[in-house]
């Protein structure tokens, strides 16, 4: 079992490497990037010129608590972070899915932030 799950987490890290060597965030489109667990989900945007988080969102803020890990939650969290995207005025971003396949929970952030207006 333990065999199977450090396999895993070095797919996964593999994987991660080979996108970060591809995309950046930039000050006009700054890098969102996802981070997950079987109990919470924390989006962060990222511009690594300067090496500063603009905007975060995460299920461990007071407010998001009660919004769960699941497909549901992962889509109404996008819609979150897509609404304080627009009050900073930023309008696209570059999407990092960290590693993570684009299914399930990931594709549904995705798809709650682009609801939001957010491009990318």
């Amino acid at each position: 079992m333990l065999r199977k799950m450090l396999e895993k987490d070095r797919k996964r890290l593999k994987r991660k490497v080979h996108i970060r060597k591809k995309i950046s965030g930039t000050t006009e489109r700054p890098r969102m990037t996802v981070t997950k667990s079987n109990r919470r989900l924390s989006i962060q945007i990222i511009d690594d010129t300067k090496g500063h988080t603009l905007v975060s969102a995460s299920t461990l803020e007071k407010e998001l608590r009660n919004v769960k890990a699941t497909v549901a939650g992962a889509a109404q969290l996008g819609e979150i972070m897509g609404k304080r995207l627009v009050e900073k005025n930023i309008k696209s971003v570059v999407f990092d899915r960290n590693g993570y396949l684009y299914h399930g929970v990931v594709k549904a952030l995705a798809d709650g932030t682009r609801k939001a207006g957010i491009q990318f």
